[in-house]
């Protein structure tokens, strides 16, 4: 065994190193902790009465947990579509899928968002189609 854990990387601590190196999206705040050729790991931050504006992921699939305030996001065809999540939720968001996130409450909004994929993670848009 002692053959096994000598060849593993070290456990390593990574602080956030700010919104430095994250796409910025509207009233979004993200901070970028990390990023490989196939993953994106990150905090988005969001104040009262803020939305992000439109996006996707490209290529990334997104799981989001909301750490506090409340995570509601607009998608599907228009923008007509809603999910809201609360502390305690994971939001599943499919590659390519046309969003934005906004918080309608009282209090500030701090999402951990891990994407996992290729290419650029976040990609504005003007909105979603008008189906």
């Amino acid at each position: 065994m002692a053959d096994v854990a000598s060849a593993v990387a070290p456990l390593t601590v990574i602080t956030p190193r700010g919104p430095e190196g994250a796409a910025p999206a509207g009233g979004m705040i993200r901070e970028e902790v990390l990023r490989s050729d196939k993953s994106w790991v990150g905090l988005a931050y969001t104040v009262p009465g803020s939305d992000s504006g439109w996006h996707h992921h490209g290529d990334h699939e997104s799981y989001i947990y909301i750490v506090s305030g409340l995570g509601h996001f607009d998608f599907g065809p228009a923008g007509r579509d809603t999910c809201e999540a609360e502390p305690g939720d994971f939001v599943y968001v499919p590659r390519g899928a046309i969003h934005r996130e906004t918080n309608p409450g009282g209090e500030d909004a701090l999402l951990v968002v891990i994407r996992v994929g290729e290419g650029e993670p976040v990609i504005n848009v003007d909105g979603p189609a008008q189906g």
